[in-house]
């Protein structure tokens, strides 16, 4: 019978980079041997795909309702736990995860204003006791992360086009989770030079590794 495999999530506001030390991390275990997942929220099956784009497309008619916006976050999450996350962890796989349900936490909760107690319930419901392993969560000041999205040339999408006031209560509600969870979520200063922010988190993956074995 496999052992189940480890989960780890990154997490934080636009322009943190994510993407960048994404790779960092499935490059760091894939050279150990590891079978690795890359995934993404919302997204990772096609289905969540096609959620992720009602999530994200700008369209000003129809203003998506919170309510909406957060039950579509979580029809796209048991869509993807079922169809890639449990699965891989079941047959001994690891999955690394652009995102999952801290960024409900923060974007629906900290940024919409919903009670954190009603994501909680739908936590129970879709995720069942499922968590991260570990969440490196890249945080670094609102402007200068926000200078780095504009850098990219590309148009904003919905959540991009979001007010300063937006993503300050969303960073918030990140670290206040990480005060809450320490021995799951690591912060990793995202401010600092790409090579730096590499190194802390190589490290922070040894030490972790070293744990679970």
């Amino acid at each position: 019978m496999a052992v189940r495999g480890r989960f780890i999530t990154l997490e934080g506001g636009e322009g943190v980079g994510k993407s960048t030390n994404l790779a960092r991390v499935v490059a760091w275990l894939e050279a150990r041997g590891l079978e690795v997942v890359q995934t993404r929220e919302p997204g990772g099956t096609p289905r969540a795909e096609a959620i992720r784009r009602l999530l994200l497309d700008p369209d000003v008619e129809e203003p998506l309702d919170v309510d909406a916006e957060l039950l579509l976050v979580f029809a796209a999450r048991a869509q993807h736990l079922a169809r890639v996350i449990r699965p891989a962890l079941e047959r001994g796989a690891w999955v690394v995860c652009d995102r999952f349900t801290d960024a409900t936490f923060a974007y629906q909760g900290g940024g919409r204003g919903i009670d954190p107690a009603r994501i909680a319930e739908l936590e129970r419901f879709v995720q069942r006791g499922l968590a991260p392993d570990l969440t490196l969560l890249l945080d670094m000041p609102i402007e200068a992360a926000r200078a780095r999205v504009a850098l990219r040339g590309e148009t904003p999408d919905r959540f991009e086009r979001e007010r300063g006031e937006f993503f300050s209560a969303v960073r918030q509600a990140y670290l206040a989770r990480a005060t809450a969870a320490p021995e799951r979520i690591a912060v990793v200063d995202a401010s600092r030079p790409l090579a730096a922010v590499g190194e802390q988190i190589d490290a922070l993956l040894a030490q972790r590794v070293s744990a679970w074995r």
